[in-house]
């Protein structure tokens, strides 16, 4: 599956609704971005069963600061409409399959108990 060009109003439907998605946030002036395009490309290419999405940072600058980018490229990857990564950079291809693998391998019924009780603990008040 190639990349999909995302914007404002696709993204959270996205994210949402497919299992696996890695979103590139890049630009066209930006040379990491320039590098780690093909990779990002080719991991697409490889993997039919990941949403790749991509989301260049000056047509979307709403979206960019939404999502509080403050660096580019930055990946994020997404499971199950949970962020289980984000990281600025560009990656060499041996590390986005580690990312990709590490993604696939995730225990989600063990991220979901971990939000509800980072949200538990952060709903109760310090104890004096």
């Amino acid at each position: 599956m190639s990349t999909i060009n995302l914007t404002t109003d696709d993204f959270e439907k996205t994210v949402l609704d497919s299992g696996i998605v890695l979103v590139d946030f890049w630009a066209e002036w930006c040379g990491p971005c320039k590098q780690f395009g093909p990779i990002y490309e080719e991991a697409s290419n490889s993997n039919p069963d990941i949403t790749f999405g991509k989301i260049d940072t000056e047509a979307e600058q709403q979206l960019a600061g939404a999502a509080g980018i403050t660096s580019i490229p930055t990946l994020m990857a997404f499971r199950d409409g949970v962020l289980v990564f984000s990281q600025p950079g560009a990656l060499p291809a041996p590390a986005l399959n580690q990312v990709i693998d590490a993604v696939r391998g995730l225990d989600m019924d063990q991220v979901h108990k971990d939000i509800e009780a980072q949200r538990a603990a952060a709903a109760t008040p310090a104890a004096e």
